[in-house]
């Protein structure tokens, strides 16, 4: 080449680099249509006694594995467009992993509709073990102010009481600062609509402990599917004078629209963690859906104290396989009509008043 064409050439080639467009990422996020949130695996994925993970990863067919930096795995049916997760127990796992999830570059979840299907405890004045609950209202038990009852003022109820109040119940309740969130009610009462008249599958062994709730119609019946509220505490908490406390609590925190039902640790961090990356586009708060299945109850039956009903529940919950199954067959009913009806949901969340 000519060296007077040398310049010439070198500088139309820096010119052509520089409109160049750089190479586009070929590797397009997953679109998925439906994340199921689970807390605890007690062993092994598959073959061995279930935690609350392991009937979705069998009967979902979640066989695509993806690592995830946190507590366990993510699992995918690349057909259906379902993701599972476990996030580990407590409030502190479940926000840092659906956090992490929900900024993770693999998935595309800005239309995935997000389901809790975990165990609890539940109120007995309200539903038996076995039992599965719809939450509209999810309440933390943890943001509080605490005075040790051997020191609380005289004519107090509980040393327990709202943070930047200054009493139990302070008529002049402060805003929430994360204790209260209220999930759409359109997509609840659609969920629940939609699996209210499921025959759950019972135990016929559960029929002694539920028949020590004398007093208790609620608690002695099969097991069957309802609208009630979550308290999220960290702290195991256990006895009717507690349980007590659950019920005003959730009172107080929604103006008496809530309804104590289940008791567990997670929820309210999970959905702090969603609605805080809403505004990012990320996710859609509006699909966050929490169905909690009763493993025992909150509270003694009548005739025994708190420490020795505990004490037998630590050994194993007398609900617990009826419990998760119970979170399979219901949840799944709703994760699977999203899947059929994909091409309407995806852009237009269902709703009980449309069907």
């Amino acid at each position: 080449m000519s060296r007077f064409l040398m310049p010439l050439f070198g500088a139309l080639l820096l010119a052509a680099c520089a409109k160049a467009p750089a190479p586009a990422d070929v590797t397009k996020p997953i679109e998925i249509k439906a994340v199921v949130v689970t807390m605890f695996e007690m062993g092994n994925d598959t073959g061995d006694s279930p935690g609350e993970f392991q009937l979705w990863k069998e009967r979902q067919k979640l066989d695509t594995r993806f690592e995830f930096a946190h507590h366990h795995d993510l699992f995918l049916n690349a057909e259906t467009g379902v993701l599972g997760m476990v996030t580990g127990m407590g409030s502190i796992n479940s926000a840092s992993a659906v956090t992490l999830l929900a900024a993770d570059p693999r998935f595309d979840l800005s239309k995935a509709y997000w389901l809790v299907a975990g165990i609890a405890g539940v109120d007995p004045e309200d539903a038996s073990i076995g039992s599965a609950a719809w939450a509209e209202w999810l309440v933390d038990g943890d943001l509080a102010h605490e005075i040790d009852p051997r020191e609380m003022p005289k004519g107090w109820e509980t040393g327990y009481f709202a943070l930047f109040s200054k009493q139990p119940y302070d008529p002049k309740r402060p805003a929430s600062q994360g204790e209260v969130f209220q999930l759409n009610p359109t997509l609840v009462e659609w969920a629940y609509q939609l699996t209210k008249d499921i025959k759950l599958k019972d135990d016929p062994g559960l029929e002694h402990e539920r028949g020590l709730y004398k007093g208790f119609p609620n608690a002695q019946k099969p097991p069957f599917v309802l609208k009630g509220d979550n308290v999220a505490a960290m702290t195991f908490w256990h006895g009717a004078m507690l349980d007590e406390w659950a019920d005003k609590w959730t009172k107080y925190w929604t103006d008496g629209k809530g309804n104590y039902v289940t008791s567990a640790m997670e929820d309210t961090g999970s959905f702090a963690a969603i609605s805080y990356l809403a505004p990012s586009g990320k996710v859609d708060k509006n699909r966050f859906m929490v169905l909690r299945t009763a493993s025992n109850y909150s509270m003694q039956p009548p005739g025994q104290n708190a420490a020795q009903h505990l004490g037998q529940e630590s050994e194993g919950y007398a609900g617990m396989g009826v419990s998760l199954e119970s979170a399979y067959v219901v949840g799944s009913t709703v994760i699977d009509a999203i899947v059929k009806d994909w091409p309407k949901y995806r852009d237009t969340i269902p709703s009980a008043t449309a069907q």
